[in-house]
């Protein structure tokens, strides 16, 4: 049982530091960056789906 917790716990933090750098190299702001991370993987989601080729 101590897996899955373990395992999501760095799911939500790879998810926070991923919208992070995202919002990172879009924005150049800290403030945006701060307020992506806060929705994490919905931010990640929303860039993947606006941003496919």
């Amino acid at each position: 049982m101590a897996r899955h917790v373990d395992a999501a716990k760095a799911g939500i933090g790879f998810g926070t530091a991923l919208a992070i750098a995202i919002s990172w190299s879009l924005h150049k702001s800290i403030l945006w960056a701060i307020v992506h991370g806060f929705f994490g993987w919905l931010y990640v989601i929303y860039y993947a789906l606006t941003r496919s080729p």
